[in-house]
């Protein structure tokens, strides 16, 4: 009896090779995708967070810039374009750095360029972010 179920467990074994082949293909396709996804996400983010960080950093030199201009002459700056100034640097000082999911994120950015295009606008320059996003190819 012994021989019969020896034959009957080689034929079975033949019988699932496909199957088990299969399975074991897919679980190494599986693991090696997951590696591969994790280093394409970090690429991704590691290129997002230096693109907003440098735009950040642009907006943080220019109100650096025009609060050292307003203390040499503050008759140049209306009250308006000082509350301008004031607002978006409360908007980078919000800006969650290290809550990349935080949903307002987006919302500040669009304040931030918006009022970036307002004082820029009120003070007569041609100053443009030429980073990430470039100007041009923002909505507006």
């Amino acid at each position: 009896m012994e021989s019969q179920s020896q034959s009957v467990d080689i034929f079975d074994s033949s019988l699932n090779l496909e199957e088990t082949h299969y399975k074991e293909g897919y679980d190494e396709g599986y693991t090696d995708g997951l590696v591969a996804g994790k280093e394409d996400a970090k690429q991704v983010g590691l290129k997002s967070g230096f693109e907003i960080g440098e735009e950040l950093g642009f907006y943080r030199g220019c109100i650096f810039l025009w609060n050292s201009a307003m203390k040499v002459a503050p008759a140049h700056f209306s009250t308006r374009i000082q509350n301008s100034i004031k607002q978006m640097e409360d908007l980078i000082d919000r800006y969650p750095l290290l809550d990349p999911e935080d949903e307002s994120i987006q919302v500040i950015m669009d304040s931030l360029r918006l009022k970036f295009r307002v004082i820029r606008a009120g003070l007569g320059v041609k100053l443009e972010y030429d980073g990430y996003p470039k100007p041009r190819e923002m909505e507006f």
